[in-house]
């Protein structure tokens, strides 16, 4: 009997949306051996080059512009993709995409970019039958997600869900699951086995996230702390960003037994299990890993659009707050430094299992293979 098999497309832009994807292919296999899962990044795998030059021009957009990007964003907020992306999309992909279908033959396809789930809602309308899943990665509902031909919503929140209904999507189409993450954050490691393996003191630890993507060029909030690095530990994740990597590397003030500096690794997890304070960019994927790890968070630079409406649902249930000041970061330090060694975040964060059920994506997904 032929394993049934779900294809996962996505999109580049952020890491997030691909995140999600092979969260959910890793967890999917995990539930259940007999599924075959195939990821891929639709743009880059059909047109690399292109890919690259668009995904390059949406970074800088939203690092050096992102007023612009949340004008665009907030006036497109209500409605579908406009006629000229639909036109770019069927020129690229349509065509090629129906091949991809063809040889690798998905009983079920899975989108966690509105990109592809447009590319496969116009495929089912020219008569393809397989059914199509779309994860909605962030907290919010932008308009171009929304097709009618997408058989199941999978959605963060009530209010995500609220607001698809609002839109005329129907209330059977739409399941709240909770934003899927890689199966490494479903378990505790021991803390102090990992402060061995990555050559840590025993002493408060703040994880840093997301310079790539603004915090490298915020000088005074760099500058302000290190002048914490005696009484704390920082581990700055810089991702690809090998400029920014550098740059931090060059600087005196960076070059100290507490401080460690980090490119792209696939062990976040483990480093969010071994630090107490997570700052970061308001990502949908970011944002749910340290949730699902029980981390307090601090929001810098939320890019305006879906990572305000992120920054706003985390900040209103409590499970983090935007660094509004320099004072936020001495605030959250102070505490940090006033708990002993054998506390582990005890200030009343009530993340992990209590609000975030890991496996109800997965298991929606599996639902639509019977």
């Amino acid at each position: 009997m032929r394993k049934k098999r779900i294809l996962l497309l996505s999109e580049g832009f952020g890491a997030g949306h691909t995140q999600a994807a092979h969260a959910l292919s890793v967890g999917l296999r995990q539930l259940s051996p007999d599924l075959q899962t195939r990821v891929l990044e639709l743009g880059a795998f059909l047109h690399p080059t292109l890919a690259r030059l668009i995904f390059s021009a949406y970074r800088k957009t939203i690092v050096s512009k992102p007023k612009l990007y949340g004008f665009v964003y907030r006036k497109q907020y209500k409605k579908s993709l406009n006629r000229l992306t639909r036109l770019a999309l069927h020129r690229l992909f349509y065509g090629q995409t129906t091949e991809v279908i063809k040889q690798l033959r998905p009983d079920t396809i899975v989108c966690t970019h509105p990109f592809p789930s447009a590319v496969i809602s116009r495929l089912k309308r020219a008569g393809l039958s397989v059914p199509l899943c779309t994860v909605i990665t962030d907290y919010d509902a932008h308009g171009t997600w929304i097709s009618p031909e997408v058989n199941k919503y999978l959605v963060s929140t009530e209010e995500v869900k609220r607001k698809l209904l609002l839109r005329g999507v129907p209330d059977a189409h739409i399941e709240v699951t909770g934003i899927p993450v890689h199966p490494n954050f479903w378990r505790q490691h021991n803390k102090e086995e990992l402060r061995l393996r990555f050559g840590l003191q025993a002493v408060p630890t703040v994880l840093v996230m997301g310079g790539g993507w603004g915090l490298v060029q915020q000088e005074e909030t760099l500058r302000h702390m290190a002048m914490w690095r005696d009484r704390l530990q920082f581990i700055f994740c810089m991702g690809n960003n090998e400029k920014a990597l550098a740059r931090l590397a060059g600087d005196p003030r960076f070059n100290h037994p507490n401080i460690r500096l980090m490119g792209f690794t696939r062990e976040i997890d483990k480093l969010m299990d071994v630090s107490d304070l997570l700052i970061t960019k308001p990502g949908g994927m970011t944002c749910t890993e340290g949730l699902a790890k029980g981390l307090p968070m601090l929001f810098y630079s939320p890019i305006p659009g879906q990572e305000e409406e992120n920054c706003q649902y985390f900040t209103e249930r409590g499970f983090g707050e935007p660094i509004k000041s320099l004072q936020t970061l001495d605030f959250w330090f102070e505490k940090l430094t006033a708990s002993t060694a054998k506390e582990t975040r005890p200030y009343g964060y009530a993340g992990g299992p209590v609000v975030y059920n890991p496996i109800t994506c997965h298991q929606a997904i599996m639902q639509m293979l019977s």
